[in-house]
C-alpha cells in the first residue's frame, strides 16, 4: 500500500506516523471544506474574478447588444471563432452558460441579464478613465434597442432623436415593430432595452412610466360632406371607414390578449364600430379597408369619402402634409396613455436611465 510520512506538531511534541494516500486525500478534502468557511477563501474567489480578462466582458457586452456571434465579431473586428472562444472562457469563469442558442438568436440566461447593466456601466467608466475625457457619460457610444408601434415612431421618437443629436450624438437607436404582446416578451427576454406603447396589465418585473395621454379625432379629406353641417353618430356611420387593424386585435386572436384587454388597446374608429356592431350603440358602420398601421391611412382618405379615427397628435402631423380635415367625434373620445416600459433593475444602468429621462423631457416638445 502506498503511504506517505507525515509529521504532526502538537505543542512541543512531534509525532511521526505513516498515513495511507487515501487518508491523506480525505484530510485534504476536509481542509478545503474548512477553508470555504474562512474569509480568506472568499477573498480568493474575489481575486479569481478580478483576474478575468476584461476583453471577455467586451465580448459579453457585444453579445447582449446584438444576440449574435457573427454580429458581435463584426462590431469587435475579430473572427466569429474568437468570439466563441471568448464566450467559452467567460462561461468557465462565471460558472454559467450566459447565452443559449435559439431559433431567434443567442438568448441571455437570467445570470447574463443580471450582469448586463453592471458590465455596461463598468466598460463605460473604464473607457472614460483610459481616454481621460471630461465629456459627460451620455457621449459614450451606445446602441439602444427600442420596441415601438408606428404611433411612437411617428410622434414620440423624432423629438427624442432631436434632443439626442445635441446631448448624446454617439447614441444610436434600433427600433423594431411588433404587437403589444411581442414587445413585452422581447423586454422580458432582454432583447429590448425599452418599449413604448399603450398597455393594460403587465407581468411582474416590468416597470412603467407614463409619457402622455392621447385622444382620438375623426379624419377626412378636405371638402368631405362631414365637414358641413352637424356631426352625429348616424352621419358618421353613413360613410365607409378605414380601420387600423394591427397585430393584437380581433384578426389576431392568438396573440394572448383577453377580449377586454384587446378592445381597450384600440385607438381608432374600430372601437366605435365594435360597439355599434355588438348592439352597444346601434346598427350601422362598414369597415371598407383594414390597414396594418396608421401611416397607411392618409392615402385612402385623400381620394375617397372614407373616414378614419386617428390619435390626435398623429392626425395633426398628417394634416400638415396632406389635404385632410380633423373633426371631433360625436361621442366621448377614447383616451389612452402612452407609456415607456423597461425591466425592473435595468434603470440602474446610467445610460438607460439618461435615455428614459431624455425621452420624458422630449414629450414637452409635443405639447
Amino acid at each position: 500500500m502506498l503511504s506517505e510520512h507525515v509529521t504532526v506538531e502538537t505543542g512541543d511534541t512531534k509525532l511521526s506516523r505513516r498515513f495511507s494516500s487515501a487518508v491523506q486525500g480525505h484530510l485534504r478534502s476536509l481542509e478545503k471544506e474548512e477553508a470555504k468557511k474562512c474569509p480568506n477563501y472568499i477573498e480568493a474567489e474575489s481575486a479569481h474574478l478580478r483576474m478575468i480578462d476584461l476583453n471577455l466582458f467586451r465580448v459579453f457586452d457585444a453579445m447582449m447588444l446584438h444576440r449574435s456571434v457573427r454580429k458581435a465579431s463584426q462590431i469587435l473586428s475579430v473572427t466569429p471563432s474568437a468570439v466563441s472562444h471568448a464566450l467559452s472562457r467567460l462561461r468557465q469563469s462565471i460558472g454559467d452558460e450566459l447565452f443559449i442558442p435559439t431559433e431567434s438568436g443567442m438568448q441571455p440566461t437570467q445570470r447574463a441579464l443580471q450582469l448586463a447593466s453592471g458590465v455596461r456601466e463598468g466598460l463605460e467608466k473604464l473607457e472614460r478613465a483610459l481616454t481621460r475625457k471630461d465629456a459627460v457619460a451620455t457621449e459614450a457610444p451606445r446602441t439602444f434597442r427600442i420596441g415601438a408601434t408606428d404611433y411612437p415612431c411617428m410622434v414620440v421618437l423624432p423629438s427624442l432623436v432631436k434632443r439626442l443629436a445635441k446631448s448624446a450624438p454617439n447614441v444610436d437607436l434600433r427600433v423594431f415593430p411588433s404587437n403589444h404582446i411581442e414587445l413585452v416578451q422581447r423586454l422580458e427576454k432582454g432583447r429590448a432595452d425599452l418599449v413604448i406603447g399603450s398597455f393594460t396589465e403587465l407581468p411582474a418585473g416590468i416597470r412603467r412610466r407614463r409619457l402622455l395621454r392621447e385622444d382620438e379625432v375623426i379624419t377626412v379629406r378636405t371638402g368631405h360632406p362631414l365637414t358641413r353641417g352637424r356631426m352625429t353618430k348616424e352621419r358618421l356611420l353613413e360613410f365607409p371607414h378605414v380601420v387600423v387593424e394591427p397585430a393584437g386585435t380581433r384578426e389576431s386572436g392568438t396573440d394572448g390578449f383577453s377580449d377586454e384587454a384587446r378592445n381597450g388597446n384600440r385607438v381608432s374608429v374600430e372601437r366605435a364600430l365594435y360597439e355599434f356592431q355588438n348592439n352597444r350603440i346601434g346598427p350601422g358602420g362598414r369597415v371598407a379597408v383594414c390597414v396594418p398601421n396608421f401611416a397607411a391611412v392618409a392615402p385612402f382618405l385623400q381620394f375617397s369619402d372614407m373616414v378614419a379615427m386617428l390619435p390626435r397628435r398623429l392626425a395633426l402631423w398628417v394634416a400638415a402634409y396632406a389635404p385632410l380635415a380633423l373633426l371631433d367625434p360625436p361621442y366621448r373620445s377614447i383616451t389612452i396613455e402612452i407609456e415607456m416600459l423597461w425591466v425592473e433593475g435595468a434603470d440602474q444602468d446610467e445610460g438607460l436611465e439618461r435615455l428614459l429621462n431624455k425621452l420624458a423631457e422630449s414629450i414637452g416638445d409635443l405639447e
